[in-house]
């Protein structure tokens, strides 16, 4: 994903006046306050809900059921002042999501000055990171992916599970004898960025850099202005140094278990290999990419769980008599039913088109709902209900089309890992706080909480490993 700073509202400022709070953790998504956004002009039967405010950041749903019905495809200001058309519903989204006119290339955004800037990852631009899988177009994309793809194969992942197991168990063993915990900063955060490290191949010793970096980037904690593009430039200087050192370094074959980034530098097609940069900007992407995503799922998924006991209950059965099949669906229900990407990453029209009746003009940016797509009734039986049996489950979740999401096998796997392992070995789980007083990282790209506190049962550390 290629989220964008932003700020969040005071939930206690007015409508419209909300004031910045510097000493909020906040999440990546605009340049500005999030408050009402300035909608199309309103006119004699326009019920349309507000969107972006405090109260859409905890549930969205409402407003985008709204939008499904009567304005499907709608221009809108945001709140960092870009004009772009949401795209809700299912049939749509799926047809912008492999529209080859809706280019990924920032380039073809026909924007104001005003808006220079806020539709992508502050610093990526200056750190020369542009040319990574998200911000271009065939046929750049379809080499590229197709080098990427041989280094973060299907086998890849499935040989790193035991190390995903073993991050799971460690990260439980930290807080188990506590009895409480904050799960999105003490597990479901450490948890992918350690992976993601690991895969990558960067040093252990070098790993909570990463994790400063990563926190900076979705704002676990109170950090200044423009820190996020700090972070970025940072990133950059050490993966480039880092790629540098593996690539002198590199053997003439392959050694089992062989890290993601030196498979990239190895990755060849008719003789082209990624350039130092390309490999820089495929590395942090992938990092960037997936380690929020699978945060999200986690504690989406977690709390989806634990506000519906009876599929949460059902999940554990099904875990203790030794079955994976209802969780592999259950995470895909999980996708859908409060994903961890609520939009996907910005489009830009190419050419005149229509979208669901509408027509887009070239230079329009367009962003599809996934979230709104995911509970459309058009596409989903009783789409609201959490059902982790559901079988016709085509989600959008992970995109559609040539951008579906590499990293999708990977996220699977950690989502899959550490609710089996949270529901098993912490079996009375449950919330530390009103559901309704959790707060979330509302915005464009990105949907997820930004604490989950829970309290169980204390017990021993079973398996203590080094986290990191």
């Amino acid at each position: 994903m290629a989220p964008v700073e932003r700020r969040e509202p005071d939930p206690q400022a007015p409508a419209g006046r909300r004031k910045r709070d510097p000493g909020v953790p906040v999440g990546p998504v605009t340049a500005v306050t999030v408050g009402p956004m300035h909608d199309q002009p309103p006119t004699p039967d326009d019920t349309a809900p507000a969107l972006f405010t405090w109260e859409f950041a905890s549930n969205p749903y409402p407003a985008y059921a709204w939008l499904r019905e009567h304005a499907p495809v709608r221009r809108t200001r945001l709140p960092s002042g870009v004009e772009a058309w949401l795209v809700t519903r299912y049939a749509d989204a799926r047809q912008a999501l492999a529209d080859p006119r809706l280019s990924k290339n920032p380039e073809h955004h026909d924007e104001p000055a005003h808006a220079k800037g806020k539709t992508g990852i502050p610093g990526e631009r200056k750190a020369e990171l542009m040319t990574h899988l998200l911000n271009i177009d065939p046929p750049d994309h379809t080499r590229l992916r197709r080098l990427v793809s041989k280094a973060f194969t299907p086998r890849r992942v499935a040989e790193f599970a035991p190390r995903v197991q073993e991050l799971a168990d460690g990260l439980i063993d930290a807080f188990a004898g506590r009895g409480t915990a904050d799960l999105i900063h003490e597990f479901a955060f450490p948890l992918p960025i350690y992976a993601i490290c690991d895969m990558l191949g960067v040093p252990r010793e070098d790993q909570d850099d990463f994790r400063d970096w990563a926190g900076m980037m979705i704002r676990h904690g109170k950090g200044p202005r423009g820190g996020v593009a700090r972070s970025v430039k940072m990133m950059r200087g050490y993966l480039a140094e880092l790629i540098h050192k593996k690539r002198q370094a590199l053997p003439a074959e392959p050694a089992p278990g062989e890290d993601l980034i030196s498979g990239l530098i190895r990755a060849s097609d008719h003789g082209e290999h990624l350039t130092e940069n390309e490999a820089a900007a495929m590395a942090f992407i992938l990092l960037f990419a997936g380690f929020e995503t699978t945060v999200n799922l986690i504690g989406n998924g977690t709390f989806a769980l634990l506000t519906h006991p009876g599929q949460r209950a059902r999940l554990q059965r099904s875990l203790a008599a030794g079955e994976r099949e209802l969780l592999q669906t259950g995470v895909e229900e999980l996708l859908r039913f409060d994903g961890p990407v609520e939009m996907a990453t910005w489009r830009f029209a190419t050419e005149p088109l229509t979208v669901g009746g509408q027509d887009i003009a070239p230079g329009d940016p367009v962003l599809v709902v996934l979230a709104a797509a995911d509970r459309d009734p058009e596409r989903f039986a009783d789409p609201d209900t959490l059902d982790l049996a559901r079988r016709d489950n085509q989600h959008l979740g992970y995109g559609h089309g040539i951008h579906y999401c590499l990293g999708a096998p990977l996220a699977r796997l950690e989502g899959q890992t550490a609710l089996a392992t949270l529901l098993t070995r912490l079996p009375d789980l449950e919330l530390n706080a009103d559901p309704a007083e959790l707060r979330w990282r509302g915005g464009l790209i990105m949907r997820g909480l930004r604490t989950l506190p829970v309290r169980f049962t204390s017990r021993p550390a079973t398996s203590p490993v080094d986290g990191g």
